[in-house]
C-alpha cells in the first residue's frame, strides 16, 4: 500500500485535503469518489512514504530501460489512433507497466491531465523517464494535432536506438569477459599458487631473480594487505563516482572514451548516428530549428559532443549556415558536411540527416564486424605477458635448482 496525498472538493465546491493508503491513485480517485468528493490533485506522499517505498521506486528507476518507453509508445499511438481519451489511455497504461517507477509517473500526469496541464508539460517534469528529446516531439504534435504520429516517431527512433546500442553490447561482451576472467584469473595465482611456491623457495635459500621477488612481493601484499587494497579499490571507485556526478568530470569521460581504441571510433560513429537521427525527427516534427539543436545536444547522450553540437546553434544564430558551423567544429567528416550542404541547397535537410545516419549505421556495423579481430591481437598480447611474466618468475629459481643438482 502507498500513502497517496491528495485535494478534492466537495458538492459545495470547498476544497478538502488529506491522506489515503492505497494501491494506486485510481484507487484513491474511487475511494473520493464514493465520498462525494471530485478529486483535484492525487500524488505520492514524499514525506511519509516508507523508505522502503522510495528505495522500490529508486531501484525500479534504474532498471528502466528503453523498451519499456518502445512498449509505452506503441501502446500509445494505438490508444490515440483508436481514438481513446487520453486520461483513459494513461490510466490503463498505468496499470497495465511493469516498471514502478513508469506506473508511479504515469498515475502523477494522469492526475495533472485532469487538473489541465497539457500531457508534454506533466511528462516534462518527469525527466528522469521522459528525455527531452521525446517530450519536445509530444509537444509539437499536441500543438499540430498529429499525437499519434508523434508517439510512432518516437517508437521508431526508439527502436533503432535500441538496435545500435545491443550492437555495441554484444561487441564488446567477448573482450569484457576476457578481461574479467584474466583479472580473476590473477586474483587466485596471487593468493593461493605463489605462496604455495615461496614455501619451496624459502627451503631452497638461493639467491632469487628479479622477477620471482616482484612476484612474490605482490602476492605478500595481496595475502596480508588485502585490506588496504580494498580500501585503495572503494575509496578510488567513490571518487570516480563523485567526480562523473559533476559536468566537467562526466565531459572529460566523455571525451576520454572517444580516444579509446577501436572503441572509441565505434562510440563515436553511434553518437553521430544518433545526432543526424534525432535532428532530422525533430525537423520532421516542426520543432524550430534553434531550438531543436539545443535538444539534440541533450540527447545525443555524450556532454563532449553535446557541447560542440550547441556551437552550431551559436553560429546559426550570428547568421551562419548549418554546413559551415559543422565543418568549423571539426566533428563531422568532408561527407556528411557536404550531404547537409546538400540539404541546405534543396530545402530538405531533414531527408540528408537520415541519409548520413544511415551512413554512420553501414559504418557501424562494419566496425562491430571487425572489432572482434582488432582486440583479439591485444587481448593475446596481454594475456602472453602475463602468462610470461608467472613462467618466468616460478620456473627460473625451479630450472636454476636443477641445474645446480645436475652439476
Amino acid at each position: 500500500m502507498t500513502n497517496f496525498a491528495y485535494k478534492a472538493r466537495d458538492a459545495n465546491g470547498k476544497l478538502n485535503s488529506g491522506n489515503l493508503e492505497a494501491d494506486t491513485a485510481h484507487a484513491v480517485a474511487q475511494s473520493l469518489q464514493r465520498r462525494g468528493l471530485t478529486p483535484v490533485q492525487i500524488e505520492i506522499d514524499q514525506r511519509s512514504e516508507d523508505p522502503m517505498q522510495q528505495l522500490s521506486l529508486w531501484w525500479a528507476l534504474q532498471k528502466l530501460e528503453i523498451s519499456d518507453l518502445i512498449l509505452f509508445s506503441r501502446q500509445m499511438y494505438s490508444l490515440t489512433k483508436a481514438g481513446v481519451p487520453l486520461t483513459r489511455a494513461i490510466n490503463s497504461l498505468a496499470e497495465s507497466s511493469r516498471n514502478l517507477a513508469l506506473q508511479s509517473a504515469l498515475y502523477i500526469i494522469n492526475r495533472k491531465l485532469e487538473s489541465g496541464q497539457s500531457l508534454s508539460q506533466a511528462m516534462s517534469q518527469h525527466e528522469k523517464i521522459f528525455p527531452v528529446l521525446l517530450v519536445s516531439i509530444i509537444s509539437v504534435g499536441e500543438t499540430s494535432g498529429g499525437l499519434e504520429q508523434a508517439f510512432l516517431e518516437i517508437s521508431r527512433y526508439l527502436e533503432r536506438e535500441k538496435q545500435t546500442t545491443e550492437r555495441i553490447k554484444s561487441a564488446l561482451r567477448y573482450p569484457s569477459m576476457v578481461l574479467i576472467a584474466i583479472s580473476i584469473a590473477m586474483i587466485i595465482v596471487n593468493i593461493f599458487v605463489i605462496p604455495a611456491f615461496k614455501g619451496v623457495f624459502d627451503k631452497m635459500g638461493a639467491q632469487l631473480p628479479w622477477q620471482t621477488r616482484l612476484l612474490m612481493t605482490i602476492s605478500d601484499f595481496f595475502v596480508h594487505h588485502w585490506q588496504t587494497l580494498l580500501a585503495i579499490v572503494v575509496a578510488l571507485v567513490l571518487v570516480t563516482v563523485k567526480y562523473l556526478q559533476t559536468d566537467s568530470g562526466l565531459k572529460q569521460w566523455h571525451r576520454w572514451v572517444l580516444k579509446i581504441p577501436a572503441v572509441g571510433d565505434i562510440i563515436y560513429r553511434a553518437t553521430m548516428e544518433r545526432f543526424s537521427r534525432s535532428f532530422a525527427m525533430i525537423l520532421n516534427a516542426g520543432v524550430p530549428l534553434i531550438q531543436g539543436i539545443g535538444i539534440v545536444s541533450q540527447a545525443v547522450g555524450n556532454l563532449y559532443i553535446g557541447e560542440k553540437i550547441l556551437r552550431i546553434r551559436t553560429g546559426i544564430e550570428k547568421g551562419d549556415s548549418i554546413s559551415r558551423m559543422a565543418r568549423s567544429i571539426g566533428l563531422f567528416p568532408p561527407l556528411v558536411v557536404q550531404m547537409i550542404l546538400v540539404g541546405e541547397e534543396s530545402g530538405d535537410i531533414a531527408s540528408m540527416l537520415l541519409e548520413v545516419a544511415e551512413y554512420y549505421e553501414r559504418e557501424i556495423d562494419a566496425d562491430l564486424k571487425n572489432l572482434s579481430s582488432a582486440i583479439e591481437p591485444i587481448l593475446i598480447v596481454v594475456i602472453g605477458v602475463m602468462v610470461l611474466g608467472l613462467a618466468l618468475g616460478i620456473f627460473l629459481p625451479m630450472w636454476e635448482l636443477s641445474s645446480n643438482i645436475h652439476r
